[in-house]
C-alpha cells in the first residue's frame, strides 16, 4: 500500500491507516516530545493529535 492510499484511508477516518502513519511517524513525535533531555509523555500525545488533525486537514 503507498503512502497516499494510507494517508487517503486515515482522512476517512479507517483507524488501522491512522495507526500506520503514527508509527511512521513515531520517531519524529518522540524526538519533538523530548524537552531538556526528557521525554514529555503529555507533549508526545499533544503532538500525536496534532498529526491525526492534520490528516484530516490535508487536501490533495
Amino acid at each position: 500500500m503507498s503512502f497516499k492510499e494510507i494517508l487517503l484511508r486515515a482522512k476517512s477516518g479507517e483507524g488501522s491507516a491512522v495507526i500506520i502513519l503514527l508509527e511512521m511517524y513515531k520517531p519524529l513525535l518522540v524526538k519533538g516530545a523530548i524537552i531538556g533531555g526528557r521525554f514529555d509523555e503529555d507533549l508526545y500525545q499533544e503532538l500525536c493529535i496534532t498529526l491525526i488533525k492534520c490528516i484530516k486537514l490535508f487536501r490533495f
